[in-house]
Order: structure tokens, then C-alpha cells, then sequence
């Protein structure tokens, strides 16, 4: 599947698209506008409930923000799937330099989010376990 990758060649998005069959072009295509098209709303709603709860202070709350540019990327890298699978075998360079450039930039957001949303827990993990270390000492 061209969406689980870290981005691809025109040869590759055309083999894998061949490899498929009439068939599996069309599962992967409805797969993409159904099942596909929740997971960034699911991936969206725990990444930024994650980073408003650890935001530092109130101020930061806009930083939850941030996954809906993933989850929007990832839309966009559905839809250019699907059109590709539809047009195939009409299939231009350009098209799949998109759908290539959408899917590695919707795994780098992703992958920035995960990272922000585990280093504001942290922080706030240590920020509790020092308090805690405090109330005891007083």
C-alpha cells in the first residue's frame, strides 16, 4: 500500500498499483475513502488531546492545534491515492510526486506531534514527581 510508506517512484507507485489487479485498486480506493479517512480523525483527536492536557501553561494551547495539519495531510494524500487508483493506468509523474511528497510529509507531521505530544507528558511527569518530592520535604 503506497500510504504506509516513507514516500515513492513513479515505477513503484505504477508496479504497486499493477501488482493490485482491477480488484484490489478498488478496495484500496474505498478503503482509502472509508476506513482511511477515520484513522486521521482518531490519530488527530488523541495527539491533540494529548498535548492540551500537557500544555505547559494555558498560553500553549494553541500547540494542540498542530495535528490537524497531519491529520489534513493525510486527507489530501487519500484523495490523491484515490484518483490515482480511478485514472490508473493514466497516471502522470506529477500525479505521483504528490501523493509521494503528501504521504512523506504526513508521516514527518505525525511523527513531529507523537514527539511533542511524549515530551510535554514527560515534562509534565517530572514536573509532578518534583512536586511531589517537595510536598514531602516540607
Amino acid at each position: 500500500m503506497l500510504d504506509v510508506k516513507m514516500g515513492y517512484t513513479y515505477a513503484e507507485a505504477v508496479a504497486a498499483m499493477e501488482s493490485y489487479g482491477e480488484r484490489g485498486r478498488q478496495v484500496y480506493a474505498w478503503s482509502s475513502l472509508t476506513l482511511d479517512a477515520l484513522l486521521p480523525f482518531v490519530f488527530v483527536s488523541f495527539l491533540a488531546g494529548l498535548i492540551y492536557r500537557f500544555r505547559p501553561t494555558e498560553r500553549y494551547w494553541t500547540l494542540a492545534c498542530l495535528p490537524l495539519a497531519a491529520g489534513v495531510l493525510d486527507l489530501c494524500e487519500n484523495i490523491q491515492v484515490v484518483l490515482m487508483l480511478a485514472g490508473f493506468p493514466d497516471v502522470s509523474a506529477g500525479q505521483v510526486a504528490v501523493a509521494s511528497l503528501l504521504t512523506l510529509s504526513k508521516w514527518y507531521a505525525f511523527l513531529v506531534c507523537l514527539l511533542l505530544a511524549a515530551t510535554l507528558a514527560a515534562i509534565a511527569a517530572g514536573r509532578r514527581v518534583r512536586d511531589g518530592l517537595r510536598d514531602r520535604a516540607a
